[in-house]
């Protein structure tokens, strides 16, 4: 087992930022630790880390308990937000720093810098400062820097989180293929649900300090355990369970809410006999696919999302009346807002 959180808690004053926390990572998996601010994510990575430690539980590494052991000892790479690079040295002097404090041969160093230069696809960068690169190259050398002395572990923190919506995608992707060259366990932290369900092996979503749900991007999606992990990992209505929309087509609930992705709202043009009537109110065009607001006859709003082809069949215009139903909807017994 790669890494091992048992029974772990973290109190601020009287903060608790992460309360009774177990968790198990496997090795040369990449997992990310996903939630709200203040939900507790970076703690734990700080706690796993050994820059913060624990007020009890126990964190085992590589098998071996850790909870007492400096950051050094643990054999940890970290990458920071804000790349935390010196910048008067080069890229080449920024790789090479950890292995030579370490006092690594010459020869090793330089040859471990330029492989890794080429992994970060890099080469022929080396003697640039960070000044001189773009931020998504910063991230790289930081990443490079990280995996320079053979961590046994990889924690980033929001390690896209400064760059731009073009430049984070492809980094994402990036990080991925590169995982599964280094195959080194991987923990990171992101409050952003595309990115976690694009690049994780698991996801661990939290909630004020604690897990709420372990698994894999379609295991979150597709089965939220709680109403929180359901609200939010992705778009979602929230709606009374007397609904007409819900009442209509069977979805009896004990629960006073409702949960309704907007991928499960079927709309048609004309009634069937389970229908609801509804206007639409407003279209929103995302390129590749359509967001219809709707306003149900009962007061209520849904939001739903149509593929291009649907939409053309359909022939939507606002504020025309339409039918919708529910395809799916899930009800839960707490309801924990964001």
């Amino acid at each position: 087992m790669g890494i091992v959180v048992e029974n772990v808690s973290k109190q601020f004053g009287s903060f608790q930022a992460v309360d009774r926390v177990s968790l198990e990572i496997k090795s040369g998996s990449l997992v990310a630790l996903l939630g709200p601010s203040g939900s507790g994510k970076s703690t734990l990575l700080r706690l796993i880390a050994g820059l913060e430690m624990p007020d009890s539980g126990k964190i085992i590494l590589t098998g071996k308990d850790a909870t007492n052991q400096s950051v050094q000892e643990r054999n940890i790479g970290f990458v920071f937000q804000h790349y935390a690079l010196f910048k008067h040295m080069t890229v080449r002097q920024n790789v090479a720093f950890g292995m030579e404090i370490r006092k690594l041969p010459r020869a090793k160093v330089k040859a471990r810098v330029e492989q890794l230069l080429e992994l970060v696809q890099l080469s022929g960068l080396g003697d640039r400062y960070p000044s001189q690169l773009s931020g998504g190259q910063r991230q790289r050398v930081a990443l490079a820097r990280a995996l320079a002395a053979e961590p046994n572990v990889l924690l980033l923190d929001e390690p896209f989180g400064a760059l731009d919506a073009k430049v984070r995608k492809d980094l994402r992707a990036w990080l991925r293929r590169l995982h599964d060259e280094v195959h080194v366990t991987t923990v990171f932290v992101t409050h952003d649900q595309e990115e976690a369900m694009e690049v994780s092996d698991e996801i661990v979503v939290m909630n004020k300090g604690r897990v709420e749900q372990v698994g894999t991007p379609a295991e979150i999606y597709d089965h939220p355990a709680t109403a929180f992990v359901m609200s939010f990992i992705g778009p979602v209505n929230v709606l009374p369970s007397t609904s007409n929309i819900f009442q209509n087509n069977g979805f009896d609930s004990a629960h006073p809410e409702m949960f309704l992705r907007p991928q499960d709202v079927i709309i048609e043009t004309s009634p069937n006999g389970t229908t609801v009537a509804a206007r639409v109110s407003r279209l929103i065009h995302l390129g590749w696919e359509i967001q219809a607001e709707l306003t149900l006859d009962d007061g209520q709003v849904v939001t739903a999302h149509l593929t291009r082809d649907r939409f053309d069949e359909l022939n939507l215009e606002p504020q025309q009346k339409v039918y919708v139903k529910p395809k799916d909807a899930k009800s839960f017994p707490l309801y924990y807002s964001i």
